[in-house]
């Protein structure tokens, strides 16, 4: 028996976890739970920065042609998704940081890097370094869905598991269910689990901040809840 598996980021991510998934022998259901689009930023002097920051693959999608003049610098991400959209936006010289942002913080410290521009989202996570002066712009905002579409719903009438790639989805996955009991999350750091709350089937955290990490992690709990029932 093969649970439904609910895919809850926005996308392309949705779809390349759903793709992901399906290689796994699991049943993948998209359904976003933000939409994502660019902000108008005015970008500053590419000569003010040693590097730019990146922790979310939005970023790099979505600050358009403003990223141009930075192009040169090292671009430091997070993960491997991020690294591969900072690629194809045109950097050329991509560091992976381990982890996430505050492990990317003391990569970036280590490399000697004083100044640093961060494109991020609207929502995001203000993180301070200590020896480090950190520019952050907006140039994406995830809007979020009021309701989950039909498709999500049903999949939620029976036995589900349910990927939270972030706090922010695990709040509004957790304001926008009803019966919490029949769904297992996979939770993509243990501060995405905090958010989701309580009252879960059951509710597990990554081995590490990854997509592979945590569809790892979901192919696990499909396969134990259904063997529970």
């Amino acid at each position: 028996m093969t649970l439904p598996l609910l895919i809850l980021r926005p996308q392309p991510g949705a779809n390349e976890t759903a793709a992901r998934a399906q290689t796994l022998g699991l049943y993948p259901i998209v359904a976003p739970l933000f939409t994502v689009h660019a902000l108008a930023w005015e970008p500053p002097a590419a000569g003010e920065f040693d590097a730019i920051m990146l922790t979310s693959a939005n970023a790099a999608r979505r600050a358009g042609a403003g990223l141009s003049a930075f192009l040169g610098l090292p671009c430091y991400a997070v993960g491997e998704a991020t690294a591969a959209a900072a690629s194809d936006a045109g950097f050329t010289d991509v560091r992976i940081g381990p982890e996430d942002g505050v492990a990317l913080l003391m990569t970036m410290e280590a490399g000697g890097i004083a100044r640093a521009l961060h494109p991020c989202g609207a929502d995001h996570v203000t993180l301070e370094p200590a020896e480090m002066r950190i520019v952050r712009i907006p140039v994406y905002e995830a809007q979020a869905v009021e309701a989950l579409p039909p498709h999500a719903e049903a999949a939620l009438a029976g036995d589900a598991v349910a990927l939270l790639h972030s706090a922010r989805a695990a709040r509004l996955f957790g304001a926008l269910v009803g019966d919490r009991s029949r769904i297992a999350v996979a939770a993509i750091s243990p501060r995405t689990a905090r958010a989701a709350g309580s009252g879960w089937r059951q509710v597990a955290v990554a081995a590490e901040p990854r997509d592979h990490a945590l569809l790892a992690l979901a192919a696990k709990l499909c396969q134990t809840v259904a063997q529970e029932d």
